[in-house]
């Protein structure tokens, strides 16, 4: 029952590791969204992707640990809490990261928007009527 207590000790021992990394990962991503590092964040993503897979794992392994225990040590206790305001506290990282993304995705709509109303008030031309009208420069032009 040592084995066993000790063996779930250091998988939650992990599983902070592994929340703590998380999180560093998370502020680390939100700077790379901030400084539109895209080849930086897409490398940052895979590494996130990796940790994630491993948390994922090693919920599985604490999961069957703890089922095969009737009671859990302060000490594993402790650590569950921890682990737990360290979930809480990525789940916020990534709700802020997801708005700091939805953001630049509206800017640059409404960049792009800008861009198009430039381009169409370039193309204005008068019908033979001479009311505006947009379209191409110099279309039906003879010399």
């Amino acid at each position: 029952m040592t084995e066993q207590a000790s063996q779930l000790t250091q998988a939650l021992s992990r599983q902070v590791e592994q929340m703590t990394s998380l999180a560093t990962l998370l502020e680390k991503e939100l700077q790379l969204i901030s400084s539109r590092d895209a080849e930086s964040l897409m490398n940052l993503l895979d590494e996130k992707a990796d940790l994630l897979t491993s948390i994922q794992n090693l919920d599985a392994e604490i999961e069957n640990a703890i089922s095969s225990e009737n009671s859990m040590s302060e000490e594993d206790e402790a650590l569950m809490t921890d682990a737990k305001k360290l979930l809480e506290d990525c789940k916020y990282r990534t709700q802020v990261n997801q708005k700091a993304v939805e953001q630049g995705q509206l800017r640059l709509t409404h960049l792009r928007n800008l861009m198009m109303e430039v381009r169409a008030k370039e193309s204005l031309t008068y019908d033979k009527n001479g009311k505006p009208k947009g379209g191409t420069l110099g279309s039906g032009v003879s010399a």
